[in-house]
């Protein structure tokens, strides 16, 4: 059984990851330039996109790892203060 930390962290990171999704699903899309052809604006819409993906999910595993390191700290701090009592 995972712990209720473990279940909140996951929660967590599954909401900011919808939120992000919205934002980035609503953000207003760039101004088309009439001169670009199709086939370059598909080939720089996917680098674009590539680039936004591996920068993210390196953000979502800094924001992970943040937290069990933070989650961490708390219960050894908890644990002391519980043990002094």
């Amino acid at each position: 059984m995972s712990s209720w930390r473990t279940k909140l962290i996951f929660l967590l990171v599954v909401y900011f990851a919808g939120f992000a999704t919205a934002i980035y699903t609503l953000a207003p899309a760039p101004e088309k330039r009439a001169h670009q052809h199709r086939e370059k604006q598909f080939a720089y819409a996917a680098i674009k996109s590539d680039r936004f993906a591996k920068s993210f999910n390196r953000g979502m595993h800094k924001a992970i790892d943040f937290g069990k390191d933070a989650t961490r700290s708390a219960g050894a701090f908890l644990k002391q203060k519980l043990d002094e009592r």
